[in-house]
This record gives structure tokens, sequence and C-alpha cells, in this order.
């Protein structure tokens, strides 16, 4: 039984939301290509950022030559589909819905990887990057986990290879709203 509240919030979740988050497609990516003469499977750089996306689909398929990819500001809950980016160096997804650092462990060329401003709450998920041994920085400010007592020895400790430019950025940050 539902109240009259909770239908009309499913009525507009079903009917005006869903319909507009979009989901990657082959014409989407097209769209995005135009730079490159909407060939996507030679395309080095793709941006899909603020484009309502709750799934990262079809693009270690259709974009094998990627290195850098634009997802920020969507509603993406989770880093999937992107292990087989081979050639894939930087990586932007902040401003998502990020719970977990998971499945980059084939982006074996990742040097830049942004989670800003997630809902990465497991610090532990920080260790699935110790295979991306390229990895040089790696932000995470607005995330739960970056509040945890001992986050920056964590992280430093864990992927030794970060030159930390995030820790720095979290310092100035902290002290610009004290």
């Amino acid at each position: 039984v539902f109240t009259i509240d909770e239908a009309v919030d499913t009525l507009w979740y079903v009917f005006i939301v869903s319909p507009l988050c979009l989901a990657v497609t082959e014409d989407l990516i097209r769209r995005r290509a135009e730079h490159n003469n909407c060939e996507i499977f030679t395309l080095e750089e793709l941006s899909l950022h603020q484009q309502d996306l709750e799934k990262i689909d079809h693009l270690d398929k259709w974009c094998k030559e990627l290195k850098i990819l634009y997802l920020q500001n969507n509603v993406i809950p989770r880093i999937e589909n992107v292990g087989r980016l081979k050639k894939l160096e930087y990586l932007n997804l902040a401003l998502n819905n990020i719970e977990r650092i998971e499945n980059l462990e084939g982006c074996e060329s990742l040097q830049k990887l942004d989670l800003t401003v997630n809902f990465v709450g497991e610090l532990s998920t920080v260790q699935s990057l110790q295979h991306n041994v390229h990895l040089r920085d790696l932000y995470l400010v607005g995330n739960p986990c970056a509040q945890y007592e001992g986050y920056r020895k964590y992280v430093v400790a864990t992927l030794p290879q970060l030159k930390v430019r995030d820790i720095q950025r979290l310092s100035a940050a902290q002290n610009a709203f004290q």
C-alpha cells in the first residue's frame, strides 16, 4: 500500500526523472567526437560530462584508444566497464555518486584519477589502485573517506607512487575555510 506522497514520488521518477537520465550510446559518442570526424574507434579523448549518465557502458568496446575520459557531473554510482581501456591516462569522475574505488586494475596507463566530491566512504577501496603503477594523481577531496583520521598517511602508505597533490589541495581547502 502506497501513500499519496510515495505514489507521486514514484510517478515523478518513472515519467519525469528516468527518461532524462541518458545512457552512453553510439550516437552520443559520435556527437561528442566531432573533432575526430565522428570516428569513435580511434578516439583518444572523450567528454561526456553533464549528461545525466547513470552508467558507464560500451566505452570499453567502442573506444579502446581512449587516453582521456571526462565523465564528471553525472549521476554515475559505480566505476565499471572501463577496465579494458589499457591506454586510459586520465579519468575524471568528479561530482558523481561513486561509493567505491573499483574496477580500474586493467587501466594499465592510468596516471590521473579525479573522484572529487563523490560518496567514497570506504578508505580501504584505495587498495584497488595498487595495480595502477603509473598513477601519480588521485583526488578524493569532498568524499567521506577524506574525513577519516589518518586518511593522508593511509593513502601515501597504500599508494607510494602518488605525488600526493590531493593532500596538499585538501590542506589548502581546509585552511581557506577556517
